[in-house]
């Protein structure tokens, strides 16, 4: 029975059949144990074209695979090879592959021709491709003369490689004396035939050493051609070179040298033609020459390039198209332009094709009686031509078979036996190769097996296709079942996918499709099951990715990356740099969930990627860290468009370290007048590289850039070229101009002078000029040097002037500078004030009233009047007292003023000048006046003496100061209770010319509280206080004697001793609440029993000019 194929892929569903495979026919991946007998299969062969280093042993491999084990024989060029014949040649054991000894004695070129390896066993015979054996060559370079070379400059040149010819062909490339490549470019190129191609010559192009090498890479040497000279010059060298050397020197046609429209160096005319192999690379070529260098396009007429296949090599003279095919013939152009003109060239590409398959012969398992085809089925350009072998003979000649019949590249088999099995080979040639292909016919009967493991265990991750294996065996074809479960239920459900091996697909494996599958194969001649187990397992996934971070260099980052995963399986977690290892560095340390990197360097920037691998599945997060820093310092600053006043500064910014540059800070140096000290000159935006600076004349300029960024600030760049700007007059002139006299006599005129950078030009001066501002006068001029003070001298005393300073210098003057007021020298003034009177207030203020003096008799610029006044003699003591002045200056043209702080009862004396810059006048007449009297202060002390039961003695001195003549003095007092509550207030009068007083009539054992306080006709001082308690009577004096005699008996002790504790506990306890905010009662009681007459001191105050002492 014919075994039957299974199409790709069968869906099952509910309410189908079975899930059942039906194979109608063998298929490729179907394999024939090795322990059951079959024809023999090529496994491994030689190349079909088998270049041989010619220094080695010659290895060409042939080996194969059946039941049983092939025999293995060999033709040369189309006859037997005798390998016992030739001691140098041997087979290896098991094997058909043949070992030359050829490096102990012997040619390689002895042993080049066809080689074809034959397998055989008792079911037929296999046969390996035509294998060419050819031994690599390398030759030498024909010795050869080479002329130089002489050029005119701007002509083409073509250099000729043409090297020999060797196997495989050589790799070319241009090199000088030094083994230095030649520079390319798109005026100088190397062809693909390996010359080298000028489109002009320069004179830079001229040396001595143009090299041509060949590589050959099989034999690994490298051939030289003789160094060839080329001399580019001008028509007028190149003339007297001709006279001279012409007999001897290759000249090439002296073209002129002027610019001329391109023309192609190759391919030469107007159309070419180009052939390629099917799956080759396309590679057509256009160089051309012209001045100026032209440059090359490609388009393909009537069609577009393939995007994904076109490249460009040799600067776009190479178009090269990859993996070409049938449709990639057509025309292809090649346009060369220069701004002089355009010219094309045309390349007609017909793509042939050497034999490729569309079927290939598949291996044939069929058991006796069954039906079968073998089909072999090709294409190419020519259509390549299909002939059979059976056993590597011919077909036609072979013995005959009942059982197969040809059709074209088809051999169909009906009824086999198993005489049937043979091995048949398919060629298919046409005029550019050829294909053979070998494949077998295995008459079998054998019941199924299945040859995946028995209980293998599959592990899938949660939600991924299962794939569940079941490679099989049989002859004819078994069918394939699967079951679920151990009641065997079949599977009709859509979720499952049966393949065409007997592999069952879950494709999306949940939790329910955990358990035991089984699989069985059944042929007409018998059945096999096996048993296999899946077990579905959680997914791992990540739950806490790195995070992008940007970080400034030399800090510390933190990659987090936390797994969960299935508790049955162990994850490895690593940590990947930009797809590679992390870096062999102490700075990098992994934990359980981090990587931490310390001192972080640009180095460190990139790509960080978390890897949690288990034996099932594998998870990825990233995490980009950006090292940023301060930028680099601009570099290669440049000065252009230099002006007199300007130029044009251009650099070129250094590295941003990841961060963008926001502005670039540009400072200047004057190196002639400031050298060392830097200063703003302008910001730019950071995407700025030029800046238009304004300059000042006569400077030597140097410039640097500082780039900003959200970091900070880079480090200054280094300094440019120096830029000295031309001399010209100035254009500011000196400010802060004064004209002040210091003597009565002088103008002093000052100036802040300009700096080294203002002056503009050398020979800086000044020009000062004066005159009066109410006169006529011309205006005085001098000419100073670089000062800033001219002193005019025999000016008349204080009179305006008008002041100007100009600045000039070698090359001119400033503009015209403003004017400015001043005057000259002040004298002291010569008038008193007159009409000085005074009018005291109270005991304490007074108030002085005086006449201006006339403005001319001040001889200077006002300032204000000054009033000295001091303390003449008291009028309570007429004793001599050292005479302390005040003074005090009022501001302006005042005519009166206070006079704060005076002692009241006194006699005091002042006077009044008038004040100017220069000092005083004379003073007034003096005038005198009395201040009446005033309270008294407290009396100085107050001592409560002798206490007795009913009386206390008190003593006092007078106030320190009376203001006045005391009249009386007051005593108040009041007593004060055992719960520090006042009682009533009495009071006493008492004579002023007492010091002593004994009250009487008071309570025995009383605290007492006193005030006491003096008199004058102003009325009441401020008071004293003081407190005393009287002493006991006798009575309470003899029951604490009695008390004393209980206080000796121990109970008497032991009970004072309780009442002292829990006193000393209240006391506490008051001690806290009283902390906590309550008043205290003594203060309380003084406080409800103030004395009404006690009243503060008040003085009366105003606003008062300048005060000082003077003695």
């Amino acid at each position: 029975m014919q075994l039957k194929i299974m199409p790709k892929k069968k869906r099952l569903s509910a309410g189908r059949v079975p899930l059942i495979l039906f194979l109608c026919q063998m298929i490729s991946a179907l394999e024939v144990p090795l322990d059951l007998v079959q024809p023999p299969t090529i496994t491994q062969q030689s190349p079909k074209d088998y270049i041989i280093d010619p220094r080695e042993n010659i290895v060409i491999q042939c080996e194969a695979k059946g039941k049983p084990p092939p025999s293995f024989s060999w033709t040369r060029n189309g006859t037997h090879f005798d390998i016992d014949k030739d001691p140098l040649v041997t087979m290896k054991t098991g094997s058909g592959t043949l070992i030359i000894n050829i490096m102990s004695e012997g040619k390689a070129e002895t042993y080049e021709g066809v080689y074809q390896c034959t397998a055989r066993n008792e079911r037929g015979a296999a046969i390996s491709n035509n294998i060419v054996i050819r031994p690599s060559r390398s030759p030498l370079w024909t010795k050869e003369k080479l002329e130089p070379m002489i050029l005119q400059n701007g002509q083409p040149l073509v250099l000729p490689c043409r090297p020999p010819i060797g196997l495989p062909p050589a790799i070319i490339f241009w090199m000088d004396n030094s083994f230095q490549r030649l520079p390319q470019s798109e005026r100088v190129s190397q062809g693909l035939n390996g010359d080298l191609y000028f489109s002009n010559v320069l004179p830079e192009d001229t040396r001595e050493d143009y090299i041509c090498y060949a590589r050959f890479n099989h034999t690994q040497t490298i051939q030289q051609k003789q160094p060839i000279s080329v001399k580019v010059i001008s028509v007028d060298e190149l003339n007297d070179t001709l006279a001279a050397n012409l007999s001897d020197t290759e000249f090439y046609s002296a073209k002129s040298s002027r610019e001329r429209p391109p023309t192609f160096l190759t391919p030469e005319g107007n159309a070419s033609r180009k052939e390629e192999l099917r799956g080759n690379v396309l590679s057509l070529e256009c160089i051309a020459e012209g001045l100026p260098t032209p440059i090359i396009y490609w388009i393909k007429e009537d069609g577009i390039l393939p995007v994904n296949r076109t490249f460009y090599q040799n600067f776009k003279k190479t178009l090269q198209i990859t993996h070409v095919s049938e449709a990639d013939s057509g025309n292809y152009q090649c346009i060369a332009k220069n701004p002089l003109g355009a010219i094309h060239h045309t390349i007609s590409v017909t793509v042939k094709a050497a034999p490729y398959w569309i079927v290939a012969p598949q291996n044939l398992v069929l058991s006796p009686g069954e039906d079968g085809s073998l089909i072999c089925r090709a294409n190419g350009n020519p259509k390549p031509r299909i002939s059979w072998l059976t056993n590597g003979v011919p077909i036609e000649i072979a013995p005959d078979d009942p059982s197969r019949k040809i059709d074209g590249d088809t051999i169909i088999f009906s009824n086999v036996q198993e005489r049937s099995s043979a091995v048949y080979q398919c060629n298919a040639s046409n005029e550019y190769g050829y294909l053979l292909a070998n494949a077998f016919v295995n008459v079998l009967a054998e019941p199924p097996r299945i040859l995946t493991s028995a209980n293998t265990l599959y592990q899938v991750i949660a939600n991924r296709p299962a794939l569940l294996d079941c490679a099989f065996f049989g002859s004819p074809l078994p069918t394939i079942e699967w079951f679920k479960g151990a009641k065997g239920r079949a599977l009709h459900e859509d979720i499952y996918i049966l393949h065409e091996n007997g592999t069952l697909e879950i494709p999306v494996a949940q939790k329910d499709s955990t358990g035991t599958y089984t699989c069985v194969a059944r042929n007409k001649l018998g059945m096999a099951k096996n048993e296999v187990h899946l077990e579905i397992k959680d997914p791992t996934r990540i739950i806490k990715q790195p995070e992008y971070a940007i970080v400034q260099r030399g800090s510390t980052v933190s990659f987090e990356c936390k797994v969960k995963h299935d508790h049955t399986l162990i994850p490895t977690v690593m940590w990947l740099k930009d797809n590679g290892e992390l870096p062999s560095d102490e700075r990098f340390t992994v934990d359980k969930d981090h990587l931490v990197v310390t001192d972080v360097d640009d180095r460190d920037g990139g790509t960080y990627t978390c890897v949690a691998n288990t034996t099932l599945d594998k998870v990825s997060a990233s995490a980009v860290l950006s090292v940023v820093d301060v930028p680099n310092p601009p570099i290669d600053l440049e000065l252009t468009n230099q002006l007199d006043k300007s130029v044009q500064l251009t650099w070129t910014p250094g590295d941003d370290n990841n961060s963008p540059i926001t502005k670039f800070i540009i400072e200047y140096e004057d190196t002639m007048h400031e050298a060392g000290l830097w200063h703003h000159q302008a910001e730019v935006s950071g995407t700025q590289t030029t800046a238009q600076l304004k300059l000042s004349p006569y400077v030597n300029y140097s410039f640097r850039v500082t780039a900003v960024n959200n970091i900070g600030q880079s480090l200054p760049s280094e300094a440019s070229e120096q830029y000295f700007t031309k001399a010209a007059e100035p254009d500011k002139n000196p400010t802060e101009v004064e004209g002040l006299g210091s003597e009565p006599d002088n103008l002093v005129i000052t100036w802040k002078p300009l700096n080294g950078f203002e002056s503009n030009g050398p020979g800086l001066q000044y020009k000062v000029s004066w005159r009066q501002k109410d006169g006529d006068d011309e205006w005085t001029s001098v000419l100073v040097a670089n000062v800033s003070k001219y002193i005019v001298s025999g000016t008349p005393t204080f009179v305006p002037y008008l002041i100007k300073v100009q600045a000039l210098n070698d090359v001119g003057f400033a503009p015209e500078p403003a004017e400015v007021m001043g005057h000259s020298g002040e004298d002291l003034p010569m008038v008193a004030p007159g009409n000085v009177h005074v009018n005291v207030i109270n005991s304490t203020l007074a108030e002085v009233h005086w006449d201006p003096v006339p403005l001319k008799s001040i001889r200077g610029l006002l300032q204000g009047y000054r009033i000295y006044y001091w303390k003449a003699q008291s009028s309570s003591r007429r004793d001599k007292r050292h005479i302390e002045k005040k003074i005090l200056t009022f501001q302006g043209n005042k005519t009166h003023g206070m006079l704060p702080g005076l002692e009241p009862f006194s006699h005091y004396a002042l006077n009044v000048r008038v004040v100017n810059g220069k000092g005083e006048g004379p003073a007034s007449p003096d005038r005198v006046f009395h201040t009446p009297e005033g309270v008294p202060s407290a009396p100085s002390s107050l001592k409560i003496m002798n206490p007795s039961l009913d009386s206390l003695t008190l003593e006092w001195d007078p106030p320190s100061h009376p203001n006045g003549i005391l009249t009386e003095y007051t005593l108040k007092y009041q007593p004060i209770n055992s719960t520090h509550e006042l009682g009533p207030l009495l009071d006493l009068k008492i004579p002023a010319n007492k010091t002593r007083w004994i009250l009487k009539d008071l309570n025995f054992s009383t605290r007492y509280k006193f005030y006491f306080y003096a008199h004058t006709s102003a009325g009441p001082g401020s008071h004293i206080t003081e407190e005393a308690i009287t002493t006991m009577d006798a009575g309470k004096m003899a029951m604490a004697s009695r008390q004393v005699d209980i206080a000796t008996q121990g109970w008497f002790i032991g009970l004072m001793c309780a009442v002292a504790l829990l006193i000393l506990i209240l006391l506490i306890v008051c001690f806290i609440r009283r902390n906590k905010g309550g008043k205290y009662p003594v203060k309380e009681k003084e406080d409800a029993h103030a004395d009404p007459e006690i009243q503060p001191m008040k003085e009366d105050d105003g606003t008062f000019g300048e005060y000082r002492r003077k003695t």
